[in-house]
């Protein structure tokens, strides 16, 4: 598809200004005076103000042309919006499975370099999660899966289950980006950046890369991922 194809199906921008306001139940983002509404049809109201600011910036941010893909808390707002209060359970239950399968705790057997790094920087995120939370889990060397402890999945979905549809949201969303839990957590407590929990969660792809270089590829997708690392990063933030 060409980029002037790409740009008829981006809505023109119809409004003036975004901005934040004070409105019944939250927050909403409103432009022009008037807020947007979700998929569903729902207001675009949030729980905070800087939530809502965060994501009035991004619709301010549009030009010509309404981006989607450019407006990621937006998408995550619309998401909590629209599905979590009423799949609250499933999504709970995505967050188990990523701690199921923690990506920090699958470790490289060699080189000795590498499972040293992974053994300090990703021991440390658990060693935060044990003392914080009460969260044990059972690393491994390999891929072989490793069932984690049938106490520490209870507890991290009944965590999950405690927090309101926007926290639950974003940890859904932190989760799936560095295909773990933990990390996830993390973030949302402030005890990791999200462009830091990125990296943790590229070791070994970064290990790679020092020792033989990073093709332009894997340089893009990386970009990629650190706004989205960094959007969630602001999101938890607003949320405090």
């Amino acid at each position: 598809m060409s980029d002037k194809s790409e740009l008829l199906l981006k809505p023109k921008r119809f409004y003036k200004a975004a901005a934040a306001a004070p409105v019944e139940g939250g927050f909403a983002v409103q432009l022009d005076g008037r807020t947007p509404r979700s998929p569903a049809r729902k207001p675009l109201i949030l729980p905070t103000q800087a939530l809502a600011d965060l994501i009035a910036a991004e619709w301010e941010a549009q030009v010509e042309y309404i981006d989607n893909s450019l407006m990621p808390a937006t998408r995550l707002a619309f998401t909590a919006i629209d599905r979590i209060a009423e799949t609250r359970a499933e999504v709970s239950g995505e967050i188990t499975a990523y701690a199921a399968s923690d990506h920090l705790c699958y470790r490289a057997e060699h080189p000795t370099p590498l499972v040293e790094r992974q053994a300090r920087e990703w021991g440390a995120v658990l060693d935060w999660a044990k003392a914080e939370h009460g969260l044990v889990f059972t690393p491994v060397g390999g891929i072989i899966h490793q069932p984690q402890p049938p106490a520490t999945l209870a507890a991290v979905e009944a965590l999950a289950l405690t927090l309101d549809d926007f926290g639950l949201a974003g940890v859904a969303f932190a989760a799936g980006l560095y295909g773990s839990t933990v990390l996830a957590l993390a973030v949302r407590a402030g005890r990791l950046t999200g462009r830091k929990a990125l990296d943790l969660s590229r070791l070994e792809e970064a290990f790679q890369a020092e020792q033989w270089g990073e093709d332009a590829e894997a340089t893009a997708r990386v970009a990629f991922l650190a706004v989205e690392a960094e959007m969630i990063d602001r999101w938890f933030a607003a949320l405090r």
